[in-house]
């Protein structure tokens, strides 16, 4: 008794039935690389896509950092030139109203310097009507009335 073959133990199949087999997987096959190609050519597109709008949001984002960089800039020479307009002001204020203290102390020495002028103008005043209301005294009489 010969020993079996190993191919013994698998079903011998008519040359016949397996180019059939043969058939259907070859046209699978192509299929396979058939999709497989469309799936390339679609993700190389998907690719090239996300690439060109990646670019165009790269190209929006450097327009819209310059725009805002020179909005930036031209905030910041508004916000010193009204800094500077807010000086001046504080500077013309406080001049002016050293001006207005500079003028009311002026009114008041003024003021004063004519109320001291008519208070001595009253005071000459009542010394003349104290004078002639005196009675004229001889002299001794009036050392008496200057002594009491």
């Amino acid at each position: 008794m010969s020993s079996p073959s190993p191919d013994s133990t698998a079903p011998a199949l008519p040359l016949s039935s397996t180019k059939e087999n043969i058939t259907p997987i070859s046209s699978k096959i192509a299929e396979l690389n058939e999709s497989r190609s469309e799936l390339l050519g679609r993700i190389q597109s998907l690719k090239q896509d996300l690439q060109g709008w990646r670019s165009k949001l790269d190209t929006q984002v450097k327009v819209y950092r310059d725009e805002l960089s020179d909005l930036k800039q031209t905030l910041n020479v508004e916000v010193e030139q009204l800094r500077a307009e807010f000086q001046d002001l504080r500077t013309t204020l406080q001049q002016q109203q050293e001006d207005v203290n500079a003028s009311l102390r002026n009114i008041r020495l003024e003021d004063v310097s004519a109320d001291a002028k008519q208070a001595q103008s009253q005071e000459t005043k009542i010394e003349e009507i104290v004078k002639e209301e005196q009675p004229v005294l001889p002299k001794e009489e009036n050392a008496k009335v200057a002594e009491n």
